[in-house]
């Protein structure tokens, strides 16, 4: 491994294992006297891909690392910096949605166990927020203001479009107070009409589907997306294309099979006036 310098201007000492992965993989081919395009021929992988793992945008997949290894003649000192780099990745505390909202150019979701968060009134949030993480009355109010907070993108003078998938378990759950679930599924028609934002509901008639838990998507300027996987169990968040792509693939295909944004909103009304004991919405879904 170099550690001596090899490439003029790196501290070393400073790198991250991802940083020293993708500095590691252009002094190897610097020491190769290789260009990005005779490497590229050599290890079957596009000549943009290996700039992008150079540059450390990319981290790429394990076999690339155990092909450039081949290549290099390293043995396997590339495949195990990939894999330190992915434990870093793994074990790297996670800074908040907010951040990464803020830029986004379009953000998917789907929800599996209660309202979107980007989707909530303060009654809802406050209940969510108090059942999930109980604490002092201060940080309950910083969550739900947190979470109210990162709704202005969907409304600021220039919104993110923002797809909603909301499971029927959702609304059938309601909240525990009654004019708290009143109030939320108006909101849920209120917002669900603006310019920027869809809504689709999936009803239980999808039967199973390819996605086990609740999901965003988060697309952001130059086409990369990251993808955010909350649970009980630790949030999970995906960054590599590779990774990404499979859920990006089964949550279009959850879209497809959910209602439409029409037929949805006939179903809220629907689930309105029964929850307000009004009788059936006019022109509701069946």
């Amino acid at each position: 491994m170099n550690t001596d310098g090899g490439v003029k201007g790196i501290d070393w000492e400073g790198l991250s294992a991802r940083e020293w992965y993708a500095s590691e993989l252009a002094y190897r081919r610097q020491e190769a006297g290789l260009t990005l395009v005779q490497l590229a021929e050599l290890c079957l992988y596009e000549q943009s891909y290996l700039h992008r793992l150079e540059r450390g945008s990319r981290l790429g997949t394990v076999q690339a690392a155990a092909a450039l290894d081949k290549v290099y003649g390293t043995g396997d000192l590339l495949v195990r910096l990939w894999h330190l780099a992915k434990r870093e990745a793994k074990e790297r505390p996670f800074a908040g949605l907010a951040p990464l909202e803020a830029v986004a150019a379009s953000m998917q979701e789907y929800a599996a166990g209660a309202v979107p968060e980007l989707l909530q009134t303060r009654a809802y949030a406050e209940e969510q927020v108090r059942a999930l993480r109980p604490g002092t009355a201060e940080r309950l109010g910083a969550r739900v203001a947190g979470r109210l907070a990162r709704q202005e993108r969907l409304t600021d003078p220039d919104p993110v479009h923002y797809r909603a998938l909301i499971d029927e378990a959702v609304l059938r759950r309601k909240a525990r107070d009654a004019r708290t679930w009143t109030e939320q599924v108006e909101h849920l028609l209120q917002v669900a009409q603006l310019p920027d934002v869809s809504l689709h509901v999936v009803p239980f008639g999808v039967g199973p589907h390819p996605l086990c838990g609740s999901l965003e998507l988060i697309h952001l300027p130059q086409g990369r997306t990251v993808a955010y996987a909350p649970s009980s169990c630790g949030d999970r968040v995906v960054e590599e294309p590779e990774e990404v792509e499979p859920l990006r693939l089964a949550y279009d295909r959850l879209r497809d099979a959910a209602l439409s944004p029409a037929d949805s909103l006939a179903f809220l009304r629907e689930l309105l006036a029964e929850h307000t004991g009004t009788g059936p919405a006019e022109g509701a879904a069946s």
